[in-house]
């Protein structure tokens, strides 16, 4: 579901339903909350189209929330194939169509419908995987994303309770033939845990137990965010500068994926004698070396050689997981958005950046011509202004939001 605005104001709420019980049942819970604040909710119905049967049941919920007096629209995902992995390439194709038709609706909060026992069962994945204990700290009941905010808030209510409830309000719902696929290892889990109502003994242990290491990764996160505001000065053309000492290798590790544009973070383990010690390193395609006249400390930048080849310059383009361009107006065709390069020389005069940090700097060429470096605020003498901006925006914050335990 997602909410537009704060969610106290009259709030539009949107739920992502499969028709299974437990995202019927959030529609329903979504809706009455969202009726008594005169608001409404809009139910995005996903189709992975991965069943001869989906599209059939992805109707029938439709129209079936439509008789409840829920909004709904369906939304199909294409050239989705069966196959290994098929359960992570449907997961991530279905947040990305929910968060498109999010943000074309101006939607901010989006909430899934997982419940008790899925978060026990994604633990005990994570378990088998030899996941470290911020994974053992089950699925966040909040989550920040890029331009979106992710909310589950069934995560400790067993989905026995969810099929009464709806089964009370005489609704019925779809029940998808997958969840007892025994090639899918959460499947078999389900089976093996023998517990579908997620009500046991077990499953409520495994649930406090993730709450519990939840809390514990909540505190670290909120410690590293403390240390990066006081240790780092991140700044606008995609570099920082760290203060001289040892830092938290989890500190350590936000920063370099910060700089690298990614959103994978490099293993603690890996960088635990540099965050003791840090030094003139190159990790993860990301360069430590002197500050110089920058200041005292490391300069922390992009390495060169890392740095994706250019893209097309059209309106929210991305270069390098790091950069968007926003245009006011298109660009003529042609126009590229990659790194100064070599061209940093001729642009020294205009400020005292370090070559090392001019070099990958976002720049926009055309037929092989530099023609702006929109963060040093050049233009090329013939070119009129462009009129675009390029917004440091690397997928995950250097800190967020702390982990919000269910």
């Amino acid at each position: 579901m997602a909410a537009s605005g704060p969610l106290e104001d009259a709030p539009r709420l949107a739920a992502a339903v499969s028709g299974g019980a437990d995202s019927m049942a959030l529609a329903l819970l979504a809706d009455d909350w969202a009726r008594a604040r005169g608001g409404r909710v809009l139910a995005l119905v996903v189709d992975h189209g991965l069943r001869a049967t989906s599209a059939a049941e992805a109707e029938e919920t439709v129209a079936r929330l439509g008789m409840l007096g829920v909004e709904a629209r369906l939304l199909t995902v294409s050239g989705l194939a069966k196959g290994p992995g098929v359960a992570m390439r449907a997961r991530e194709a279905r947040y990305g169509i929910l968060t498109a038709a999010c943000a074309a609706r101006g939607i901010l909060h989006l909430l899934l419908g997982h419940h008790a026992a899925d978060q026990a069962e994604t633990t005990m994945i994570r378990v088998l995987g030899g996941s470290g204990g911020r994974g053992l700290s089950g699925m966040a009941r909040v989550a920040e994303a890029r331009g979106l905010r992710v909310l589950r808030p069934l995560l400790t209510v067993p989905p026995a309770w969810l099929r009464a409830f709806l089964t009370r309000r005489g609704v019925g719902w779809v029940e998808d033939p997958s969840n007892r696929d025994p090639l899918a290892q959460r499947a078999r889990i389900r089976g093996l845990r023998d517990d579908p109502g997620g009500e046991g003994e077990g499953t409520q242990a495994l649930i406090a137990a993730v709450r519990q290491t939840g809390r514990a990764r909540a505190a670290e996160d909120a410690a590293i965010a403390a240390t990066l505001a006081r240790r780092v000065c991140l700044r606008p053309e995609g570099y920082a500068l760290l203060t001289p000492g040892p830092i938290a290798p989890a500190a350590l590790a936000a920063l370099l994926r910060t700089i690298a544009g990614g959103g994978f973070t490099p293993s603690e383990d890996r960088i635990a004698d540099l965050a003791a010690n840090p030094g003139p390193r190159t990790v993860g395609g990301v360069r430590i070396l002197p500050a110089g006249r920058l200041g005292a400390g490391w300069l922390v930048v992009r390495e060169a050689r890392a740095a994706a080849p250019p893209v097309a310059a059209t309106d929210g383009a991305v270069w390098d997981g790091r950069f968007r361009l926003r245009l006011a107006r298109p660009l003529p065709d042609g126009t590229i958005l990659g790194g100064l390069g070599g061209s940093a020389a001729r642009l020294r005069r205009l400020t005292e950046l370090p070559d090392a940090v001019l070099r990958v700097m976002p720049a926009l060429w055309r037929c092989n011509i530099l023609v702006a470096v929109p963060q040093l605020l050049y233009s090329d003498p013939v070119t009129p202004d462009l009129g675009c901006r390029l917004l440091f925006d690397p997928p995950r914050p250097m800190a967020g939001v702390p982990f919000a335990p269910a």
